[in-house]
C-alpha cells in the first residue's frame, strides 16, 4: 500500500513540475532543458520533424521567452480605451488559433494545447518541417525559418518581410540565439542525456 502511495505521489510531483516549470535563465539552453520532460519533448520533436533543437528553441525564445500564457499586448485608443489585441496568438509558440487548428488536423494531436511545452515544441517542429517542404528553407536556417514563421508561408513567398526592417533585425537575433544555443548544447548534452535516463 505504501509503495502505491509513493508511486502516485511521485507521478503527481512529476506532472506538477511539468505544468509549472519555468526556466530561471532563458538565455541558457542547458537551463531551459534542465527539466527532463522538456528535454525529452524537444528530442521527440527533433526526431519527428528533423529541425534541430537549438533552432526550435531559438524561435520559441523569440516568441514567448518560454512564458506559457503570454499573448500580444492589448492595444488602446487614446491610451485609455482597450481596442483588443492585434492577434489571437497565445502560448509558448505564439501560435495563431487557425494555424494551431491546422496543426491539430495534420498531426491528429487532438488534445494539444498552446500552453503546454511538449505540444508547443512539436508545433514549431511541424511548422518548420512544413516550411522546408513548401518553401525549400533548410531546417537549420534559423533566420529564414523565423521569417517564414512570423510572416506565414504565403507572406514569405510574397517577400512581405523585405519591407519590415525591424523584422529582419529580429530574424538576425534569432539566428544568433540559435548559434549560441547550439554551442551551449554541445557543452551540456551529456548531462541532459543523463537527466532523462535517470528521470524514473
Amino acid at each position: 500500500m505504501k509503495i502505491k502511495v509513493l508511486i502516485i505521489l511521485t507521478i503527481c510531483s512529476v506532472l506538477s513540475s511539468c505544468a509549472t516549470y519555468k526556466p530561471s535563465n532563458v538565455n541558457d539552453l542547458c537551463n531551459v532543458l534542465s527539466e527532463a520532460s522538456w528535454y525529452e519533448a524537444a528530442l521527440d520533436s527533433q526526431e519527428e520533424w528533423g529541425t534541430p533543437i537549438h533552432v526550435q528553441l531559438a524561435i520559441m525564445h523569440q516568441e514567448s521567452k518560454f512564458n506559457r500564457t503570454i499573448r500580444p499586448d492589448m492595444q488602446w485608443f487614446l491610451g485609455i480605451i482597450p481596442t483588443g489585441r492585434p492577434s489571437n496568438a497565445y502560448g509558448y509558440a505564439q501560435a495563431l488559433e487557425g494555424t494551431w487548428e491546422t496543426y491539430i488536423r495534420s498531426t491528429g494531436n487532438w488534445n494539444a494545447k498552446r500552453d503546454e511545452f511538449d505540444d508547443a515544441i512539436d508545433f514549431i517542429g511541424w511548422y518548420t518541417y512544413q516550411t522546408h517542404k513548401k518553401l525549400g528553407i533548410s531546417k537549420w536556417d534559423a533566420r529564414a525559418q523565423y521569417l517564414a514563421y512570423h510572416e506565414g508561408w504565403g507572406g514569405y513567398k510574397r517577400g512581405t518581410y523585405r519591407k519590415k526592417s525591424w523584422l529582419i533585425k529580429v530574424s538576425e537575433k534569432v539566428k544568433r540565439r540559435s548559434l549560441e544555443y547550439a554551442r551551449q548544447y554541445k557543452g551540456c548534452r551529456a548531462q541532459l542525456d543523463d537527466n532523462i535516463r535517470g528521470w524514473f
